[in-house]
């Protein structure tokens, strides 16, 4: 999905995710925790003239970030069908 995003929104994310591999704290309003999906989970928040582009990822990993899942947000909130498929996502990873 995240090929898809446009360019300048992956050169953020790109830039954004090396900055959490390099233990920099990003908080609101780029990055928020996702308690609702597991405990070391948050979203990247980008926003562009195109929409509002969001990348989950897991950063209590040994192995480092972790990004499961990523859309296109459309709506104010969050489709429960795009949480439901990060949790599928989610325990896909853990169970690799």
């Amino acid at each position: 999905m995240i090929r898809g995003f446009p360019k300048q929104v992956r050169e953020r994310l790109g830039r954004n995710l090396f900055r959490l591999q390099m233990g920099e704290p990003i908080g609101m309003p780029l990055s928020r925790p996702m308690r609702s999906l597991a405990a070391g989970v948050s979203e990247l928040r980008l926003a562009a003239e195109q929409g509002a582009y969001r990348v989950l990822y897991y950063a209590a990993s040994p192995r480092g970030i972790l990004v499961f899942h990523a859309f296109v947000k459309k709506t104010r909130r969050t489709p429960s069908y795009e949480i439901q498929l990060a949790r599928k996502h989610l325990r896909e990873l853990f169970d690799a």
